[in-house]
């Protein structure tokens, strides 16, 4: 492995450049998709007050601790609590409330009665009811107030994503705004002379252009703004005044990442590497596929650059090993790394020597006890279309020689 670098040394000079941006605050409703930079903290208890988690009758405990259906306790309804009500009516010996789920419980009363525990139920509860059922205890069916947050207590921490049950719980805990990451600006540069977009008519030796579809997909994916999505040919006179045009610092939506594609390899074409050599250092990663690759930072704004290989197979596996991670970072994600389950091979397959592998694969899930992983294509980095059938990629190890059906190898989930 004379001449390689691990994908660890390369990951690590990329996220030591990769500082988190800074937070500004937004509306809870503006939020979902976002990244943390305070904790959310409640403002209100959760519950909020004391309230029936059940349809019934709010009631003195002593009044019913009794009853059964061979001797039920007669209670006599006194008030009527829907949701939303703020009534808190007096309870004397032998009186009950209906009451509505959610509705606050009556001061007076320590236990929740179902309507499906008296004899009339919901057709039967105003006036006296009869209750055939105890309650199992003093308290029974009421939802204390703070019993699941008080305010103060930290419902989110910084770093956290916020999803759909996220915003739910801040919203759940009285926050309009929170302060979260803001996004990062992301360039997404595809370079090569034969690239044409897609739909067009097509001449010899011309191909769709499909990566900067890719790695602008998966950069919205990790929460980053996609500024200015572009195909340059080789020509580095083009790529210099689209990398100006993106990164002008005088520009609100100056990009903060710059991801190229193509032109990083050995070839005699190779314009990102041409018109970058004196910004980003080019190397050569223990990975397969994505090997060559390329990073730096501009001066004047401190943009990153990441230059990725330009086989649709290889710029997604660079991204997801090394932008990815980098995007998360920026926005302060206590977690960078994607969710890794072990699982058995479904059939053999060759690993390149002394090269970690990432092999796309799918999942085989007709067992839900035996889940187990297959390659998603043939082979070869060039393969776009057996890429859209990945689910994951198994990691392997630069040491092992191959893959023999019911290994159980390490499966990086992406989807």
């Amino acid at each position: 492995m004379s001449g390689l670098r691990t994908v660890e040394e390369h990951l690590a000079d990329v996220l030591a450049a990769a500082a988190p941006l800074p937070g500004e605050r937004v509306q809870l409703a503006d939020a979902h998709g976002r990244t943390l930079v305070e904790p959310v903290r409640a403002a209100v208890d959760i519950p909020v007050f004391d309230n029936s988690a059940m349809d019934g009758f709010a009631v003195r405990f002593a009044d019913v601790t009794d009853a059964a259906p061979g001797a039920p306790a007669s209670l006599r309804v006194v008030a009527d609590l829907p949701a939303g009500t703020a009534a808190d009516p007096a309870l004397d010996r032998g009186e009950a409330a209906r009451i509505m789920t959610g509705s606050p419980v009556p001061s007076d009363a320590d236990a929740i009665v179902p309507f499906e525990d008296t004899a009339g139920g919901l057709a039967d509860s105003l006036g006296s009811i009869s209750v055939l059922r105890a309650p199992r205890a003093q308290g029974a069916h009421i939802r204390r107030a703070g019993e699941d947050a008080r305010v103060g207590d930290e419902i989110l921490p910084a770093g956290a994503l916020l999803g759909a049950l996220q915003v739910a719980a801040a919203a759940a805990a009285g926050a309009a705004e929170v302060v979260v990451a803001r996004r990062p600006r992301v360039a997404v540069i595809s370079t090569g002379s034969e690239l044409v977009e897609p739909g067009s008519p097509l001449r010899r030796g011309q191909i769709p252009e499909s990566n900067s579809v890719l790695l602008a997909a998966l950069a919205t994916d990790a929460g980053a703004e996609v500024v200015r999505r572009a195909s340059v040919p080789d020509e580095p006179g083009e790529l210099d005044a689209l990398l100006a045009e993106v990164t002008d610092a005088g520009s609100p939506r100056a990009a903060d990442v710059v991801v190229f594609s193509g032109g990083v390899s050995a070839g005699a074409y190779e314009v990102v590497k041409t018109t970058l050599a004196r910004t980003m250092v080019f190397s050569k990663v223990a990975m397969q596929p994505g090997k060559p690759q390329g990073f730096g930072r501009l001066h004047d704004n401190g943009a990153l650059l990441f230059g990725l290989p330009g086989n649709p197979v290889s710029a997604a596996v660079s991204f997801e090993v090394f932008v990815r991670p980098a995007l998360l970072q920026l926005q302060g994600r206590r977690t960078l790394e994607r969710p890794v389950m072990a699982l058995p091979a479904a059939s053999a397959w060759r690993t390149p020597p002394d090269r970690r592998q990432y092999l796309p694969v799918v999942i085989d899930r007709s067992d839900p006890r035996g889940w187990r992983v297959g390659p998603a294509t043939s082979g070869g980095s060039h393969l776009a279309g057996g890429l859209g059938r990945a689910e994951a990629y198994a990691v392997v190890p630069a040491e092992v020689e191959a893959v023999a059906a019911g290994d159980v190898v390490d499966v990086m989930l992406i989807s």
